[in-house]
């Protein structure tokens, strides 16, 4: 895979609402103030000609017929006018009175640019791992400074590629929007460039709809809003050693991205129980509780917590169903089922699926209105929150699902993405839960490590039979258990394969006239090399 080529900025507008908007401050829930402040970065590749539920033949529709693929122009009218409903994408941050947070809806403008990548093809993002190389095509955000107001909540980038295909890269403040209503403006924006007409799905405005009870009256302890589980000195020696590792620098991370097939998934839920037994009624496994606690097993042991290590899955949840609100509610609705358990407990199988089906159970509205009053309980709390839950603890992992949300609707007249996913990971011990383009069933999980983890975890996620593995009382190498069977060694090299690990650098992005700046770099090495997979059949546990 060649990658590191320039990509150079043709056109960089703002594009404001094509007609007036409601002037007006938007109030921010406790809810959106206890996350930290980010962009959140995301991509569709389109082919040319591709994916397109007419047959594929590159033939535009009727009234995109004459015009450039992603024709620039067209798109940004498209985008004015579907400003006019989302007209608080458009706004800015601002401050109240008492200095809280909101949206100030001034119509000030989205960015829009367009780039090349002469030099790039689709094919060249390989499985569109979000690595660093696949954070260009989002535009730069900035520095975050005391200024709110600085920065658009919504910028866009199009890139075009030698190929003829495109990437659309999204970053959105989180202020303004969650996965959800981003996806919808997004598909409304395509909706519009397509058809020229009216959006079929109008967004609900109206943040007071999260507002708590008065008065507050929590009645679940919230335990995703305290500070994590700590550290056990094994697991901080552990740490200080893997620091120590001149080979491995502490700072390195890895991200990658891994498929599974209806086949494995259908192989995870065969190995659990179907209903998980509880003292009041008995509970079936979801599919996202089966892959969330896969995840969260494999990451553990590959980590090589400590079995007496507390450790925390924080999973997003949607409340707009439990609470619930109305269709289209634009903002933030993301509430955490946070289960915690020891790693013992996690990386022995069918136990961790339990205990996440669990705490999804738990997510009602009864649970969701009392996280709110919990929230409006501890104002002066709500930027420690927001500051935890930026900050990265090893031990620990948060997984996001897409599954839900309609990521391969955004149409534009050209046919439907071939690929959605995040455009970058920016902390360890994040992951995403994708669904498949093609909708074949199949998932694919997004993740980010330290690189010496994300060796082991490779091996773990695509098969995790290959060790027989479960929690080492020893605390042993997890690796180092006995594999007696040659088919299984050869799925795991055919499908573990050559994979990428890519360290930060400042990439080469020409702005129209600024001094390009160093290629981003790309070490490849083979995970079989790195983990040692076939010394997996050299050594029983000691």
């Amino acid at each position: 895979m060649t990658m590191g080529g320039r990509i150079t900025v043709s056109k960089s507008t703002l594009v404001r609402p094509a007609q007036e908007t409601p002037r007006r401050r938007l109030w921010l829930s406790s809810l959106d103030l206890a996350a930290p402040r980010m962009h959140l970065p995301s991509v569709r590749f389109y082919r040319h000609g591709g994916n397109r539920p007419d047959g594929g033949d590159g033939v535009p529709p009727a009234d995109n017929e004459g015009s450039r693929f992603f024709d620039g122009e067209r798109m940004r009218r498209a985008l004015a006018e579907a400003l006019v409903p989302f007209y608080p994408m458009a706004g800015r941050l601002g401050h109240d009175g008492d200095g809280r947070l909101e949206i100030d809806c001034n119509g000030e403008g989205v960015l829009f640019v367009e780039a090349d990548a002469a030099d790039t093809t689709v094919d060249d993002y390989g499985d569109f791992a979000p690595t660093a190389e696949l954070r260009r095509l989002v535009p730069a955000v900035g520095e975050y400074t005391d200024d709110v107001s600085a920065l658009p909540l919504l910028l866009l980038q199009v890139t075009y590629f030698k190929c003829g295909g495109v990437c659309l890269g999204v970053a959105t403040d989180h202020y303004v929007s969650d996965g959800m209503s981003t996806s919808h403006f997004v598909n409304s924006w395509a909706e519009l460039c397509r058809r020229g007409t009216k959006i079929s799905s109008v967004p609900y405005i109206d943040r007071t709809l999260l507002r708590a009870r008065e008065p507050p009256t929590p009645s679940f302890r919230h335990v995703e809003y305290l500070p994590p589980p700590a550290a056990l000195p094994a697991t901080t020696a552990k740490l200080l050693l893997s620091a120590s590792d001149e080979s491995t620098p502490p700072a390195t991370t890895a991200v990658d991205i891994f498929k599974l097939t209806l086949s494995d998934l259908a192989r995870l839920r065969a190995q659990l129980p179907s209903r998980v037994d509880d003292v009041s009624q008995p509970r079936r496994l979801s599919m996202y509780a089966v892959v969330a606690a896969h995840v969260w097993r494999c990451v553990s042991l590959a980590r090589g917590l400590p079995p007496d290590q507390p450790t925390m899955l924080i999973a997003a949840v949607d409340g707009r169903s439990r609470l619930p609100l109305p269709a289209g509610f634009l903002g933030n609705v993301v509430f955490s089922a946070t289960p915690i358990s020891e790693a013992s407990t996690v990386m022995t199988r069918g136990a961790a699926a339990g205990v996440v089906q669990a705490a999804l159970d738990r997510m009602d509205g009864d649970y969701c209105r009392s996280a709110l009053d919990c929230l409006e309980m501890q104002p002066e709390h709500l930027s420690d929150i927001a500051r935890r839950r930026a900050a990265t603890f090893w031990y620990n992992l948060v997984v996001t699902s897409w599954v839900r949300m309609r990521i391969h609707d955004a149409d534009f007249g050209w046919g439907r993405p071939v690929f959605m996913g995040p455009g970058g990971i920016a902390k360890e011990g994040l992951a995403f839960v994708l669904p498949s383009a093609d909708g074949d069933g199949s998932l694919s999980v997004a993740v980010c490590l330290r690189a010496e983890h994300m060796d082991k975890f490779r091996v773990l996620i695509l098969h995790p039979e290959v060790a027989r593995l479960g929690f080492r009382p020893d605390g042993g190498d997890v690796f180092r258990s006995q594999v007696d069977d040659d088919d299984v060694m050869c799925e795991v090299v055919r499908r573990v394969g050559v994979r990428r690990q890519w360290t930060r650098r400042p990439s080469t992005i020409d702005h129209g006239g600024a001094a390009p700046v160093d290629d981003s770099a790309v070490s490849v090495a083979s995970s079989l090399d790195v983990v040692g997979v076939r010394s997996l059949t050299a050594a029983p546990p000691r």
